[in-house]
């Protein structure tokens, strides 16, 4: 037998050891009841920093809440119901005009040509007809893939390009888009 199988059958270890499990059950004991006692308290702990709490959030509210003396804001000035179009004409121009005040004077004038009903008017049938997003972005694509297809046949072969290359790929892809565009609305009735 080594030391270690001695020492624990030896009986003055026994004895140390259950003096030691009586020492760990007593101080077990003393955190049961210290827990007891803290979970007993800490409720009422617990409220009174709730209310501390409370009232500082209250306190510091008041504080901090502007009075009503300000301009209410555009929202909050909007009636409810629907608009006339010349409420709506009117309202538009003196945003308008509000905004211009704070531009520069070159941005001011910009924005005059941008906004007038006729440059509005064409733009926006534009990009509802001409300018498809679809239409595009396939107009780009043939674009590079027909030019780049062109490029390498005309340097296989020798020939010359005149530059209307691209531009003819492009209004090319641009058609097919256009027809995807409509064909997709005709069928799905969505833009």
């Amino acid at each position: 037998m080594n030391s270690k199988e001695q020492n624990n059958f030896n009986p003055e270890t026994k004895k140390e050891t259950k003096e030691l499990q009586e020492l760990g059950d007593q101080h077990r004991e003393r955190l049961q009841e210290n827990l007891e006692r803290a979970a007993e308290q800490s409720p009422e702990k617990v409220e009174d920093v709730r209310q501390e709490a409370m009232e500082k959030a209250l306190a510091h509210e008041k504080q901090t809440t502007p009075e009503s003396t300000e301009e209410e804001s555009p929202v909050e000035r909007r009636p409810n119901g629907p608009r006339s179009k010349l409420e709506t004409e009117a309202s538009f121009n003196a945003t308008m005009t509000e905004v211009r005040t704070q531009m520069s004077a070159p941005s001011r004038t910009f924005s005059k040509v941008i906004h007038n009903k006729a440059v509005e008017k064409v733009s926006e049938v534009t990009g509802n007809t001409v300018a498809r997003p679809d239409a595009i972005l396939s107009g780009a694509i043939f674009a590079f893939a027909l030019t780049l297809g062109t490029y390498l046949i005309a340097k296989n072969f020798g020939y010359p390009l005149s530059g209307f290359e691209a531009i003819a790929a492009f209004i090319l892809g641009w058609i097919l888009g256009i027809v995807y565009d409509f064909l997709k609305v005709m069928v799905t009735g969505r833009k």
